[in-house]
């Protein structure tokens, strides 16, 4: 079934012929977008956006518009490889698959042998799609019984804190910000990572509404809105708080529905008032007017709505922020228009089988601890003890590249780098974290094969058909683990599930897998205003201003303002704040070795703001080194108004390999965790910059 033609259900073609097949982009963005595959002779010649899907309208970004050239790039890798020189030089050889399966499992057995907890899985969103992600992963590891991963590093913060003020990961559905008259665009840089709500909200402005983009840097999309609140990373809360307290005290508040539909309002009330906008000013480094005025639109423009993003929650008070500024909508009833109310993810509202897809049963009772991959640098040089449990004796990562992208990177690479951890590599190609692999497995793209999404910025579920057959000798997730269980000895059924079985076991009844395979995508059924009458899905069936969950955990059951474990002001030594946005060419590390996309990129970037690169002696283009107490990070500085004075934008996340000494912006970042959800503090870092 690998000829594209009947993959896509039609006639086999003819060598003369083309044939489009659907597919779904697979990257960790909020637009999942539908794409088209043309293909022929076997061959993928062009990837675009599938017009018949509303959401994606036919476009796609810079970077999947190219996906080509991933897939048949020149340093993809094509046979499994194994190493043969020092752990991080790079130095592989080829081995045949049964060769290399045969070593895998049999070391795998001798270390669960003596505890399977010693092996750790480590894995994100290389791709986002539920079968090549956790499905057949996820059945191997609960059957072995290996530690489990506490999947933290992204968006753990602000989705704990949706959880416990409105039940769910959940809110406005995206399209209905084209009808909103005010945006506050929170925490990001839609123009470079939601291409398809910038769309709307383009709409949105052409019909008379405001755009206020709310961003320590002066990004793309703060350029190309009404207004930009350049506040400094971490303060988000205070200037949450101080808008409740103009709503307060002007009384822009929709008193009905906080009768109605929310839980600890008084309590709120009484925190807000004492968040004056002069000390929120002082607090976030903007002044008091511009405060005023935003919350006078907020409190005054019908319907408002706010797309908050996960960039203002990775610091120490992320989660309690988030929940600050997903009380606001409450306070003004924007919930009870359908252009009204507040998205950051729509991912839990995805009917997803999870307990059948990954089967947690398999476990058996087995109750594996929790390695939070946001640690893993200190996890990995951790010794065996009766509080943390076995060493970490063998690493399996897929769909991640920790020595790239985890925090303090000096930590992690001298944890990959011990002789007697035992590590294999899933990837598409040879990676900074594949440098440091014992054995490194070729995978697909997701050209190469089947894959069922969830999306975080829409509502529809899409489905990806292999479009060409395996390049070289690749193999999908899935099927690597398949034949390690089958070489384990796990006998179990669900092991010989193929990958379009677990496409349909992802949703079960909940979504009909004909239209999936007809279409590409289906939408799920939710209100066009789900929370207009309340109907939240927390256990009180309120917005939560209080939590009680919280308060049992030993959290504060209000939101407050948590300041950063580096507040700006706090180090004489590392006077300057440093944030590590994406660049705009890359999707975290992924996208980084498309020559066509770096070189828009050019190379490892520092923007600093001309006061303080002036009085550090520094001119745009000159090398200069950032350092702090975990390390130092060699770049090429840019004197730019897209910084603020006291902070830098260290623009990640380049391999390390590519950068000007081997380091990326990791080297300098903490593995201190959120205030909720355990997530890493990558915005919350100081630094100094001195010519290199």
């Amino acid at each position: 079934m690998h000829a594209a033609g009947a993959l896509a259900g039609a006639t086999a073609p003819s060598s003369a012929q083309s044939v489009e097949v659907r597919g779904a982009c697979p990257h960790d963005c909020p637009d999942t977008c539908a794409f088209v595959t043309t293909v022929k002779d076997g061959v993928a010649i062009k990837v675009q956006g599938n017009p018949g899907h509303a959401h994606t309208a036919g476009v796609l970004c810079t970077k999947v518009s190219r996906y080509t050239e991933r897939t048949y790039h020149p340093e993809r890798l094509l046979k499994p490889l194994r190493r043969v020189g020092p752990k991080g030089a790079g130095r592989f050889e080829p081995v045949a698959w049964d060769e290399a399966l045969d070593d895998i499992a049999s070391r795998l057995k001798a270390i669960a042998g003596r505890d399977p907890q010693a092996i750790l899985p480590y894995s994100y969103a290389g791709t986002m799609g539920l079968v090549q992600g956790e499905g057949m992963a996820a059945r191997f590891f609960h059957r072995l019984g290996a530690s489990l991963l506490d999947r933290t590093i992204c968006s753990a913060a602000g989705g704990e804190a949706m959880i416990h003020t409105y039940g769910l990961k959940g809110g406005m559905k995206v399209e209905f910000f084209a009808e909103s008259r005010l945006i506050l665009i929170w925490g990001s840089n839609s123009i470079a990572s939601n291409l398809h709500f910038w769309r709307l909200a383009q709409e949105a402005k052409r019909k008379g509404a405001k755009l206020v983009c709310i961003d320590p840097r002066r990004t793309e999309t703060a350029e190309k809105c009404h207004e930009h609140v350049q506040l400094l990373p971490g303060t988000d809360a205070a200037l949450a708080f101080a808008m409740m307290h103009e709503l307060i005290v002007n009384d822009w508040l929709d008193h009905a529905y906080l009768r109605d539909h929310t839980l600890g309002w008084e309590a709120l009330r009484e925190r807000a008032l004492r968040w004056s906008p002069e000390r929120a000013a002082a607090v976030c480094g903007i002044g008091a007017q511009q405060i005023r005025d935003l919350a006078r639109a907020y409190g005054t423009t019908k319907p408002a709505a706010i797309r908050l993003n996960y960039g203002m929650q990775r610091v120490r008070g992320g989660g309690n922020a988030a929940r600050a500024i997903a009380c606001l909508p409450a306070l003004v009833g924007a919930w009870r228009d359908r252009a009204g109310g507040l998205l950051l993810s729509s991912s839990g509202q995805f009917p997803v089988d999870r307990a059948a897809l990954q089967r947690p049963d398999l476990l058996r009772g087995r109750m594996p601890r929790t390695i939070n991959m946001s640690t893993i640098g200190d996890d990995l040089l951790r010794p065996a003890s009766a509080a943390f449990g076995p060493r970490i004796e063998a690493l399996v990562v897929y769909n991640s590249n920790p020595v790239a992208v985890a925090p303090e990177s000096a930590r992690v690479v001298a944890g990959f780098a011990r002789e007697d951890l035992f590590t294999v590599v899933i990837e598409q190609f040879q990676t900074d974290t594949a440098d440091y692999a014992d054995y490194v497995l070729p995978a697909t793209t997701q050209l190469e094969h089947w894959d069922i999404q969830v999306a975080y910025g829409h509502t529809d579920v899409l489905l990806n058909r292999p479009a060409i057959a395996p390049v070289g000798e690749a193999k999908p997730n899935a099927q690597v683990f398949r034949e390690l269980a089958r070489r384990m000895g796990f006998d179990e059924p669900c092991f010989a599930d193929d990958d379009e079985a677990l496409c349909r076991v992802a949703y079960g009844d909940k979504v009909d897998y004909g239209e999936l395979l007809e279409r590409g995508f289906a939408s799920l059924k939710i209100p066009d205003a789900p929370f207009a009458r309340g109907g939240f899905a927390t256990p009180s069936g309120k917005c939560e201003f209080f939590s009680e969950r919280l308060a049992r955990q030993g959290h504060d059951g209000l939101p407050d303002h948590v300041p950063n474990h580096e507040a700006l002001g706090a180090s004489p030594d590392y006077p300057l704040a440093m944030i590590s946005p994406p660049a705009r060419n890359f999707l975290n590390s992924t996208f980084v070795n498309v020559r066509s996309l770096r070189d828009i990129e050019g190379e490892p970037l520092l923007e600093m703001h001309p006061a303080d690169a002036a009085a550090r002696g520094i001119a745009s283009g000159a090398v200069v080194r950032v350092f702090n107490d975990r390390g130092e990070y060699v770049c090429r500085a840019e004197v730019s108004p897209r910084a603020r004075p006291g902070v830098v934008n260290g623009l990640g996340v380049w391999w390390r390999k590519l950068g000007l000494q081997g380091t990326n912006v990791n080297q300098l970042t903490s593995q201190r965790l959120t205030d909720l959800g355990r997530g890493p503090v990558f915005y919350d870092c100081l630094v100094d910059v001195r010519p290199a």
